[in-house]
């Protein structure tokens, strides 16, 4: 019933835009609405799905579906493998890390330049803002380029990463690749999006003076609310243009 399914999903949506379901706000139990609306339970979460498509309503297992609060723009700045997420007065972004010790294997291969079965710690980060999720990390590292240290639990990636990116060689080379797919099941489930919602994802690969790789993250961002900027310097042979 594709007809109703919108006629639901617009009478949400007007009730969310005029402030009558407010941010944060729990709707109604799928049971509930679906009598509310006279309709099968199938086609109110179809007409659900709309509205997470769109990023106002997101689905919390185990607590049903609530509006979403309006969340910071999300800006990859290439060239340095970070996120400008906003202005000094936004309330600073919660992460939470989780390392792992790993063997690689598949396209982690591939990445890392590594056999098969090769030693890696995984680093797991998942921002937050507020209780909703913001962007989802995971950074591969050969273990033998990991202090000791850097295993035991940190409060923040950016800690993380700084504090074993000091004690490796110095880079020498950084490829980064930016591609549009839709999320996988576990980065829906963790990013709180709709599996039918696209997101961003950024790929970096890290090498050193000798060619050996060091590191390769893998970055994913809700596609409604994320821009990639990359800045390309020239560098002008000045005794071309004398004479």
């Amino acid at each position: 019933m594709p007809s109703r399914r919108h006629g639901i999903a617009d009478d949400l949506r007007n009730q969310i835009s005029t402030g009558r379901i407010k941010p944060g706000e729990r709707l109604l139990s799928e049971t509930q609405l679906a009598a509310q609306y006279m309709v099968s339970t199938p086609t109110l979460r179809s007409a659900l799905a709309v509205l997470q498509r769109e990023g106002l309503v997101e689905k919390i297992h185990g607590k049903g579906n609530f509006v979403r609060r309006p969340l910071r723009k999300i800006t990859y700045v290439g060239g340095q493998g970070t996120l400008d997420t906003g202005t000094a007065a936004e309330a600073p972004l919660r992460v939470t890390v989780r390392t792992t010790k790993i063997r690689a294997r598949g396209h982690l291969t591939a990445l890392l330049k590594v056999p098969p079965s090769s030693p890696l710690t995984e680093f797991l980060c998942l921002s937050h803002e507020g209780e909703s999720p913001h962007s989802l990390a995971r950074i591969y590292v050969p273990r033998d380029l990991v202090p000791a240290a850097v295993l035991s639990e940190l409060p923040t990636c950016e800690e993380t990463v700084a504090r074993f990116a000091v004690l490796r060689p110095p880079s020498a080379k950084v490829r980064e690749t930016v591609s549009v797919r839709l999320p996988t099941p576990d980065e829906a489930s963790a990013l709180r999006i709709s599996s039918a919602l696209a997101v961003l994802t950024i790929t970096r690969v890290t090498a050193d003076i000798t060619r050996r790789v060091v590191e390769a993250a893998l970055l994913v961002l809700p596609g409604d609310r994320a821009d990639a900027v990359f800045t390309t310097h020239h560098v002008i042979d000045e005794s071309r243009t004398q004479g």
